[in-house]
């Protein structure tokens, strides 16, 4: 069974610590591969070289840092099989959704490639008697980023792209889960020309998480996880005077109205309810139809299309999705879909109890879908993140923008319909940070950014995109003036003003 390593200084490092974690393959249900969990001494010792190595690339300029990314953008593209057969052997989305995991993060590598122009300042001449106003962005030192288990690839790469070509040093901390990506992304970096140190990898539980919040030289966090875990994060992490970026759950709508495309409607939430077996934060876990005409025939096609879905192992071409990660996992969602049945919501279909022949072992569920599920429900309240769909009626249009609005998470919401008005002022009211118009998942490309409103991010800035590169640099305003032929002004004892 192999052992994986930390990354630190530019080459695999061993663990020290003696602790280890299992690695699963999802598909077989058996440990692929440990991991190990680092020690204080070992977060301490990936700080420090970080911080060594984070002087020297600060003052590399920007242009000879934007090279390396995009020697690493066409090294990404060179090892796009290899490293999406890694993320869905330990992961277990299927290979073409691990494909668009590492494509979502190469775009923001992309972004990142323009780093000379982002970074540029603001200049003001003559804004007061010979006096002239400038600004400059500049890195903040060493950097941290905590990532989840369902995006290996991609939210690695959202953080520490920006980050590093930024001029900070960064330290990730991947999800023990599958963190064979996040390892292999750091020897590519290397090999597209970063200076050792400048990526460190450290894996690790609880006690690495607290020990980069509470780690004096790093001065700032991006988090992507629960949200209970988010604002955990958020508070340790600003009390210690860091800047902070937590991400964290979500309860994605998918509203459709009586005038939608039905047949286009249900292709879309299909696929972004079960696609990755639900395991999104993006994901499309509730759909309310507008009417009970839309209801019946918005659910008639709903079973319909979900008898067509095929469950099978990662590496299976036909498969729409996968087994979800761990079996601990399996068995939280199973328990949200009895919760579902005892709180009162009609199962229409019932996932549970399936089982991949040849795969036995494997963490399989296949499709779930509740009707008549009510706004009361905790199953409706809380995050499932997992192949389940439900069912929520509205009566009206005024309802259904209620519904995602007063949910306790605000990350992404949906609307179909042939209506421009009601998209408008569905898009302008709803208390919901990503908002898709006949777009399932509406995920922003890599130059806006990404985040959601309420429980689902704490913090001020937005992942990626000029949010990220705001979050990752400070900025430091300079007022310079020079005298004339040396002449001395009086002196003033008010605040100096531009008059």
């Amino acid at each position: 069974m192999r052992t994986l390593m930390h990354f630190i200084a530019g080459r695999a490092t061993p663990g020290a610590s003696g602790r280890l974690s299992d690695v699963y393959d999802p598909n077989t249900g058996k440990v692929q591969a440990c991991v190990p969990l680092a020690s204080l001494d070992e977060v301490n010792a990936a700080v420090a070289d970080a911080k060594a190595a984070q002087v020297g690339w600060a003052a590399t300029n920007p242009q000879r840092r934007a090279r390396v990314m995009f020697e690493f953008k066409r090294l990404l593209e060179v090892h796009m099989d290899e490293l999406a057969h890694r993320l869905s052997a330990e992961h277990g989305k299927v290979i073409a959704d691990s494909r668009g995991d590492i494509q979502r993060g190469l775009e923001v590598i992309e972004f990142s490639c323009g780093i000379p122009h982002l970074l540029k300042g603001e200049y003001t001449q003559g804004a007061g008697p010979g006096i002239d106003v400038y600004s400059m962005r500049q890195p903040l030192g060493v950097v941290a980023g905590i990532t989840p288990f369902n995006f290996p690839a991609m939210i690695p790469m959202w953080m520490f792209g920006p980050a590093i070509a930024c001029g900070n040093a960064f330290i990730l901390k991947p999800s023990e889960r599958d963190p064979s990506v996040p390892i292999r992304l750091a020897e590519l970096m290397i090999e597209a020309g970063l200076p050792p140190g400048i990526l460190n990898v450290v894996h690790g539980d609880k006690l690495a998480v607290d020990a980069l919040l509470d780690h004096p030289d790093i001065k700032a966090v991006s988090f992507v996880g629960s949200s209970d875990i988010a604002n955990q994060v958020y508070a340790r992490g600003a009390a210690a005077g860091k800047r902070m970026q937590c991400m964290g759950g979500a309860k994605n709508h998918g509203i459709v109205l009586p005038d939608a495309d039905l047949d286009q409607a249900v292709a879309d939430i299909v696929g972004a309810a079960y696609g990755s077996a639900g395991e999104r934060c993006m994901a499309l876990p509730v759909v309310t139809p507008v009417g009970e005409a839309t209801a019946v025939a918005l659910r008639e096609k709903l079973i319909a299309a979900i008898g067509t879905l095929r469950v099978g192992v990662s590496t299976d071409p036909d498969a729409h999705y996968g087994p979800v990660v761990s079996a601990q996992h399996k068995a939280r969602i199973e328990g949200y879909i009895a919760q579902g049945v005892e709180e009162g919501a009609e199962l229409v279909v019932d996932g549970r109890g399936f089982s991949l022949q040849g795969s036995e072992e494997g963490f399989f569920l296949s499709p779930t879908l509740f009707d008549h599920v009510k706004p009361h429900m905790g199953s409706y309240q809380d995050e499932i993140f997992g192949p389940v769909l439900q069912i929520v009626r509205a009566e009206t249009f005024a309802e259904a923008l209620d519904l995602p609005s007063r949910h306790q998470y605000g990350n992404g919401v949906a609307i179909f319909t042939r209506n421009g008005d009601a998209a408008r002022e569905f898009a302008e009211g709803v208390e919901v940070g990503m908002v898709g118009i006949n777009v399932p998942i509406p995920v922003p490309v890599a130059y806006h950014s990404f985040g959601g409103w309420k429980r689902s991010g704490f913090g001020d800035l937005n992942q990626y995109g000029m949010d990220g590169v705001r979050f990752f640099t400070r900025t430091k305003t300079v007022t310079q003036r020079w005298p004339k032929g040396g002449a001395v002004t009086d002196q003033s004892f008010v605040i100096p003003t531009m008059r």
